[in-house]
């Protein structure tokens, strides 16, 4: 975990996010006591990608310290869209699997909406699917994308009210940075997006009192750009373990900020598990 002599205090996800997964697996014991099923989360892989199975390896080991079965499904490279939705179409009918993930990137070949849109709303517990957002941004039953919803964990745990607050994030994409946006402007936040086309992006991150970066471009935030007093969110992760944000400048400028890696991280696969077994509870118990 990086270290400063700044003011900025660290965030710390990795200790808010054994937190959440001991109340999770307290959960998950009493659901197990109670109805006899252990909440189950299905993966979904599609090729050998390096990174991508060696998170799949360790979002099911912290499957199984939560007490939630953990599933495997994995399938050749060559895999087709419509063998893959087929796939998780058969998840979605089964009454085994409570919660289904498919770990992205799928593949160049593949067209991830179509198989994000194949998991059925009650059990995108990764908050993928249009059904998701849309809940979301309603304020209705559902489930939030993880690292968004990690991002708001933080933020509360840190007693940072988003109302009336100039949000900024920085990033567009479709399970972080508008979910991200949605859930600060529903926290009655004034949201502003960025990204590749914004002109003068340093003028507008000036003006953020939280700033969420998520774009996946290293040190794209010069430090000097943050607005005195900022909330920084860095969401980003490059080789190295370096962020969208340049940490140590920033750290002189900020009040809160997360740290590469330890902060944004830890929580995403913590808020997984817990809407795993928010997922089991609500097909087991109804």
């Amino acid at each position: 975990m990086p270290t400063t002599s700044a003011t900025a205090r660290l965030m710390d996800g990795s200790g808010l996010a054994r937190r959440l997964v001991d109340e999770t697996a307290a959960r998950a014991a009493d659901l197990t006591r109670r109805t006899g099923s252990r909440p189950c989360l299905a993966t979904v892989l599609v090729g050998e990608d390096p990174a991508s199975v060696t998170y799949v390896k360790m979002k099911r080991a912290r499957c199984e310290k939560a007490g939630i079965r953990s599933r495997h499904v994995g399938l050749p490279a060559t895999t087709t869209t419509a063998e893959l939705v087929a796939t998780l179409q058969e998840l979605s009918r089964d009454p085994g699997v409570h919660g289904i993930l498919l770990q992205h990137p799928a593949g160049p070949d593949i067209d991830e909406r179509a198989a994000f849109e194949a998991i059925a709303p009650e059990k995108d517990v990764d908050g993928v699917t249009t059904s998701s957002f849309a809940a979301m941004s309603f304020g209705l039953p559902g489930f939030v994308s993880c690292t968004p919803g990690g991002i708001m964990r933080l933020l509360d745990a840190y007693d940072v009210d988003p109302a009336g607050k100039r949000a900024v994030v920085v990033g567009r994409s479709a399970i972080l940075g508008k979910p991200a946006g949605m859930l600060l402007l529903a926290r009655n936040a004034t949201v502003t997006y960025c990204h590749s086309r914004t002109t003068d992006l340093a003028a507008v991150v000036r003006e953020a009192d939280i700033l969420v970066a998520a774009v996946g471009r290293p040190r794209l935030i010069r430090g000097e750009d943050v607005k005195p007093g900022a909330v920084v969110i860095d969401a980003g992760y490059s080789p190295g373990n370096v962020g969208d944000v340049d940490f140590d400048t920033a750290a002189t400028r900020a009040s809160l900020i997360t740290p590469v890696p330890g902060g944004v991280g830890p929580m995403t696969i913590a808020v997984l598990l817990a809407q795993t077994v928010g997922a089991a509870e609500r097909q087991l118990l109804a």
